[in-house]
């Protein structure tokens, strides 16, 4: 990875995390400060995109359907070329844009079930589906990008306010293992645990600095939310029992498969490709995380160089989901510059669509 930090201030625009960046100082219960604004997002709102060359696909996207009770109309097939590959040309994505356009209606989400391909170009394929392609960027990808109207936004229906389909990839690592991510998804919303968010500040400084400004006090709770907050200057945590949200920032996560993530959870690395999910060196791909237990995650798919701007800002993460909205909502809103950054998982889960009562101290 290239070293291009671009430190930041404590607090960010948005009223969401302001108050996130004023209770952090004081590493207190913060819970009377967390607005409750559940999601709007409904299973009709979502377009299950799956691939009629791939037999796996359309497996795990009528799973999805069914899980989820999606509208059988917002079950879309589209044609990929036939020998799998990493990146789509233009004319290629071209192609499946106008396959979507020709079939979808007021949809606000597009989840696409497949593993590759995952890119246009220097593009995400998420970010070029949902904010258009940009090859600009592509020219030098270590520029600045491309601000989202969606980043911090405080709308509930993209599409209506933003004319913005939020798109994120399902990828298939094996049919049992995806489905098993989407029982995780559904899971999430049935019942709001005692939890833990995990916010690592590793040697790896190029990877790891970035988005230090934006973690947490260690020990901040959000009782109303059974979430306890820990900021920790080591490389990994291990035999974790209920871990929530994990941000770090390396090549590689050691000891992740040791630990027990609960359902709706976010976890991501810093590093130049965890959005490459095939064919990978040295670099871990986001999709491990789903592997180890995670339900949402995400990862460049071309050198971004380490400006906080292209990964996920935890305190916008943390802000927009613990009011109640979906993982896709939050993950997106959290990614000032996303058109390298693939987004991977369950877009529905919501596991703070309520509070837990609080009992007078």
């Amino acid at each position: 990875m290239n070293v291009r930090n671009n430190f930041a201030t404590a607090c960010v625009l948005g009223v969401l995390i302001c108050f996130m960046a004023t209770a952090i100082a004081g590493g207190m219960d913060i819970s009377k400060k967390i607005p409750l604004r559940p999601s709007l997002l409904k299973p009709e709102d979502v377009a299950v995109i799956y691939n009629v060359n791939d037999a796996q696909s359309e497996e795990v996207a009528k799973y999805y359907m069914q899980a989820r009770q999606v509208p059988a109309e917002n079950l879309i097939g589209v044609e990929l070329p036939r020998h799998a590959k990493d990146a789509l040309s233009v004319s290629e994505f071209e192609s499946l844009k106008a396959q979507l356009d020709a079939k979808l209606n007021q949809q606000q989400v597009l989840l696409l079930v497949w593993r590759t391909p995952f890119a246009v170009q220097c593009n995400s394929l998420t970010s070029a589906l949902t904010l258009g392609l940009d090859l600009n960027q592509c020219r030098k990808t270590c520029d600045p990008g491309r601000d989202s109207p969606f980043f911090n936004s405080g709308s509930l229906r993209p599409w209506a306010d933003h004319h913005l389909r939020l798109s994120m990839l399902l990828p298939i690592s094996t049919v049992e293992s995806t489905k098993a991510l989407i029982d995780r998804g559904v899971l999430s919303e049935f019942s709001l645990n005692e939890a833990d968010g995990y916010f690592l500040k590793t040697r790896d400084v190029a990877r790891s600095k970035p988005r230090e400004a934006f973690f947490p006090q260690d020990g901040m709770t959000i009782k109303s939310k059974k979430l306890t907050l820990h900021t920790l200057n080591q490389e990994s945590i291990e035999k974790q029992t209920a871990v929530m949200f994990y941000f770090t920032g390396q090549k590689q996560v050691d000891f992740m498969l040791t630990n027990t993530y609960l359902p709706g959870a976010i976890a991501d690395h810093l590093t130049s490709s965890g959005g490459v999910l095939a064919n990978y060196n040295d670099q871990m791909p986001a999709s491990r995380w789903l592997d180890a237990g995670a339900t949402g995650s995400y990862g460049t798919v071309s050198e971004p160089c380490n400006y906080w701007q292209k990964f996920p800002n935890p305190q916008i993460v943390l802000g927009h989901y613990l009011a109640g909205e979906t993982l896709i909502e939050a993950y997106w809103k959290s990614v000032k510059w996303p058109m390298q950054g693939q987004f991977v998982g369950e877009p529905l889960a919501k596991p703070y669509a309520k509070n837990a009562p609080l009992t007078a101290e």
